[in-house]
């Protein structure tokens, strides 16, 4: 027996409001496209027919990504800012931000994804290119 009345109600207006989110997703276009989504959930062994969660999957990682690279960008501009304060005698005309995969991994960590990287050190710009494209 429900004891609370307004908790039926409540449910009907969660469900109704999911339901117009759902379907207003059939209208919308993610960044991400389907095709892409689809593979990736086959490939975690995850099938749906259903576009509306394909889409929905696709906005959710569409955030993340938007989030995590927020994040970076907060990471850089920080590290960059304090670089700045070491070298206060030299004035920096130059005010583009460069991001690193320190910035990304600083971030990305806060999501509890660690990325590791190899360190890679190349002794001319041509090094791991294509033997026959060197010298174009």
């Amino acid at each position: 027996m429900n004891h609370n009345p307004q908790s039926s109600d409540g449910k009907h207006d969660d469900d109704s409001t999911l339901s117009d989110f759902l379907g207003s997703l059939m209208d919308y276009t993610p960044t991400i496209p389907d095709e892409l989504v689809e593979h990736y959930l086959a490939k975690s062994g995850f099938q749906c027919p259903d576009v509306r969660l394909i889409r929905l999957v696709a906005v959710a990682t569409q955030k993340f990504v938007a989030e995590v690279a927020s994040d970076a960008l907060q990471h850089c501009k920080a590290r960059q800012a304090a670089v700045v304060k070491d070298k206060r005698d030299k004035q920096q005309k130059d005010k583009r931000l460069i991001l690193t995969m320190d910035d990304l991994s600083k971030s990305l960590r806060e999501y509890g994804v660690n990325v590791k990287h190899q360190e890679y050190f190349a002794d001319s710009p041509s090094t791991g290119m294509d033997p026959a494209s060197r010298d174009e």
